[in-house]
């Protein structure tokens, strides 16, 4: 089901294009692309100044977008991440051989996340998938929380900032261990 938002559907269009976006989260604003455009992640990273072998997070509307990039899951495990979804916890788990190390970094897992923030889960079911989602900052910066601060980090590096506002979490999203649901983060 599409957004009605017509700035939502912008910015899925400069998504589907190959655009980079900044976008509100759960706690932060984040930068983000189509996971399978790989020039589009080069350019976040360059933006960032981060090492592709840290990976990025996936984040989706609902578990279905997220099933194609990652191994079957354990019972156990479905329960964990039900307890927490949707909302501001990203859990690391076992991915697809195929999914590109350009996602995954140098780990045999991949950081996924279905968002409660309404316009991000909106973005996703308009897009109808999956989106990459990292906390726009360059590194070692905090975080950007508001559109003007994305717009003072990155100027007129992006494409397009969608306007909104963060959720009510401070800082970004905990980051849990799917195997063992130790929190990293």
């Amino acid at each position: 089901m599409a957004c009605p938002n017509w700035r939502v559907r912008l910015a899925a269009r400069i998504i589907r294009g190959g655009g980079v976006i900044a976008y509100p989260t759960e706690g932060v604003f984040g930068l983000g692309c189509d996971p399978g455009r790989k020039a589009a992640i080069e350019r976040i990273l360059q933006l960032k100044g981060r090492s592709i072998s840290k990976g990025f997070i996936l984040i989706a509307a609902d578990f279905v977008q997220l099933q194609s990039y990652l191994l079957p899951l354990t019972a156990s495990t479905r329960s964990r991440l039900e307890v927490t979804w949707p909302g501001p916890v990203t859990w690391l788990l076992p991915a697809r051989g195929d999914v590109p190390p350009w996602l995954r970094g140098r780990y045999d897992t991949l950081a996924v996340r279905v968002t409660a923030h309404p316009l991000a889960a909106c973005l996703c079911r308009t897009l109808g998938h999956a989106l990459v989602s990292t906390s726009a900052n360059r590194a070692g910066r905090p975080p950007a929380q508001t559109t003007l601060q994305v717009r003072r980090s990155f100027g007129s590096s992006l494409d397009y900032i969608l306007p909104g506002i963060t959720g009510k979490r401070a800082g970004p999203s905990e980051i849990r261990d799917g195997r063992t649901g130790q929190r990293l983060r």
